[in-house]
């Protein structure tokens, strides 16, 4: 993905219209439920915030990667949650209201992180060859810019228009799905001729990130004894990353198409590991209602 009018102009755009979509979905009570669910949303926030990273960290410097699709991955370690994460912990009976909260509060907190955590990256991994760095000023606000002023503008369109929010909801969620899946295209078509190498050596680094902070989000939410609907949330928004975002950052701030396929890569991934989820929670759920 060079750097051209899809990744300076329609992906930015993009991503503000998922972001839109998903404050068309929230209200402040969103935000207000770290108080209902506290135990849930401290383990959410760990797993998320803390743990990802460093888990994602460990594998990319254990297992043999390229410097760039390590960075990459831990790009996208750094964006955690997003609309997908909703949707799929919907359709999986988990706590969605959970789920919409976590997204919500990380939604705000990952402007300040992320710009740190992608230069620790480019530092370890890359050191003086990377010739780049992540400005954070300018970075903070270009994520404030593209993810938490679309997401305001959603909430005060549903404050102010709460039927015409209703009715947008699912036709903009759909349209979001369509524009991701679409972005993550583009994103692997670019890299096409490199996509079998890409795959042998990220590949299984991707698969053990997903799969690993799935398992941590179970762990996590045993150890705490939550309730089951929200061990679910807490799985699938530890494991369920905002590739858009990811991609973004690759494409459009660090301007490296390497590193953009990492993201890329994990997100055929985890959506395929957040269909199975989907299958598996849903069956388990009605078994025991029968």
């Amino acid at each position: 993905m060079q750097t051209n009018i899809l990744t300076e102009v329609f992906l930015p755009i993009s991503l503000a219209i998922i972001m839109l979509g998903m404050g068309l979905g929230l209200t402040w009570d969103d935000f207000a439920r770290i108080v209902k669910f506290p135990k849930s949303v401290a383990a959410g926030l760990v797993n998320q915030l803390l743990l990802l990273p460093l888990v994602g960290l460990l594998i990319v410097s254990t297992i043999p990667i390229t410097k760039e699709l390590a960075v990459g991955l831990m790009v996208l370690a750094a964006c955690p949650g997003g609309v997908t994460s909703n949707l799929i912990t919907h359709l999986s009976r988990g706590n969605t209201a959970l789920s919409i909260t976590l997204t919500a509060i990380t939604s705000v907190i990952t402007i300040f992180t992320i710009p740190f955590i992608v230069n620790f990256s480019l530092d370890f991994f890359m050191g003086k060859e990377a010739n780049i760095e992540l400005p954070v000023g300018k970075t903070m606000i270009q994520i404030f810019g593209v993810t938490l002023v679309p997401v305001a503008i959603g909430m005060f369109i549903r404050k102010k228009a709460s039927a015409f929010a209703e009715k947008a909801d699912r036709p903009v969620r759909i349209f979001s799905a369509v524009i991701f899946a679409l972005i993550v295209l583009a994103a692997i078509l670019k890299e096409r001729q490199n996509l079998p190498e890409y795959f042998r050596t990220a590949g299984l680094a991707a698969l053990l990130l997903n799969l690993a902070t799935m398992a941590l989000g179970w762990f996590s939410g045993a150890i705490t004894g939550i309730p089951y609907e929200d061990k679910i949330s807490i799985v699938i928004e530890s494991g369920i990353q905002n590739g858009t975002l990811g991609i973004m950052i690759t494409a459009t701030l660090l301007e490296n198409p390497a590193m953009t396929v990492a993201p890329a890569l994990y997100s055929l991934i985890m959506f395929m590991t957040g269909g199975l989820l989907i299958i598996g929670f849903s069956r388990k759920r009605q078994l025991a209602e029968a």
